[in-house]
């Protein structure tokens, strides 16, 4: 268990999107938001700036590392992670991508350190990314690997999408859908399972949690007619977790699962693909959901929405998910506070 107490670790993302702008809103309400302290691996001269440009009132206070619980009543703190960041929004520059990596490396070493009790990751833009030579498929799997500093070895992150009224995880996540009955196998099914239901006990509090798996095809392959994925992969791992005393049922057909009374009967659904878990939670949920990393040996958060560099700058961003994850990534960090 993190020590409550410390403060969390919030990464730069890309600079020219709307991470900076929904940072500094909601250290602006705080109070009224009733946040914990967090504070920023980032740029304080670019955080000025942007905060100028959006009429917003934020003092920003470079601190270092371990001084900034005290710091974050009065001003946002900053440890710097890089400097001379250019306040460009929506136009994002290689230029940035080192620190932006240098940014969520060093979140992960101050929870290993002791130094922050969670993290929260604001968005990034991974074609920025990638053209300075980033090889990973996103930030869930970038934590995976930076997981093993925590000793051991590489582990398998899984991505929840966390909503006040729904939980949902992507079994394969940021892959083509074409790829996607390739890469969905038996084990793959019931290893994201065992994680699910461990995290939901130990993390959650949810004492015997209840998952739902999707089926791959329209109509959960229809007896086999529309596929026969549900007969030879998901249904064969149902029965696998059953028979290690967790509670799933399936495979459902996708398009009835999470309608609200479909909801009431399950605690987390698994969908087979990335957009068959997130095109709901983003439909019904969407100011308020939550991307949560389980399977790590530290607590993980993010606004479940990307970059938007059409608002970045504008003041026109909503906080709102933000703000849940900073909630969520503390309450999380001391599971005796969760609901």
């Amino acid at each position: 268990m993190r020590n409550p107490s410390l403060p969390l670790a919030v990464t730069l993302g890309e600079p020219a999107g709307i991470g900076p702008d929904i940072t500094l809103m909601a250290w602006s309400r705080r109070i009224r938001e009733g946040l914990p302290a967090f504070y920023v691996l980032g740029d304080a001269d670019f955080l000025q700036k942007r905060a100028r440009r959006l009429n917003l009132n934020v003092p920003i206070r470079q601190v270092e590392p371990g001084d900034t619980v005290d710091v974050f009543t009065d001003a946002l703190p900053v440890v710097p992670v890089s400097i001379g960041l250019d306040d460009l929004p929506g136009e994002p520059s290689p230029a940035a991508g080192k620190a932006v990596v240098k940014s969520i490396e060093q979140a992960v070493e101050d929870v290993r350190s002791g130094v922050a009790s969670a993290i929260v990751t604001n968005p990034i833009s991974k074609k920025a990314l990638y053209d300075v030579g980033f090889t990973y498929p996103g930030h869930t799997e970038f934590l995976g690997a930076l997981a093993a500093r925590f000793g051991g070895d590489r582990r398998q992150p899984v991505m929840l999408l966390a909503g006040p009224d729904m939980l949902v995880v992507p079994v394969t996540v940021h892959i083509p859908l074409k790829d996607v009955p390739s890469a969905l196998s038996r084990e793959l099914i019931v290893s994201t399972a065992k994680i699910v239901a461990r995290d939901l006990r130990e993390r959650f509090g949810i004492a015997n949690p209840r998952l739902a798996l999707c089926g791959l095809n329209p109509h959960a392959g229809e007896g086999g007619t529309m596929g026969r994925e549900e007969i030879e992969t998901i249904a064969p791992a149902i029965e696998e977790l059953n028979a290690a005393g967790i509670i799933a049922t399936g495979p459902h057909p996708a398009d009835t699962l999470f309608h609200e009374r479909a909801r009431e009967n399950y605690d987390c659904a698994l969908a087979m693909y990335h957009d068959q878990a997130l095109v709901p939670i983003k439909t019904i949920e969407f100011d308020e959901a939550v991307n949560v990393t389980l399977g790590l040996p530290f607590v993980r958060t993010s606004p479940d929405h990307g970059t938007a560099f059409r608002l970045a700058g504008t003041g026109d961003a909503r906080p709102t998910s933000f703000e849940a994850s900073v909630r969520l990534a503390a309450a999380l960090a001391d599971p005796r506070t969760i609901d």
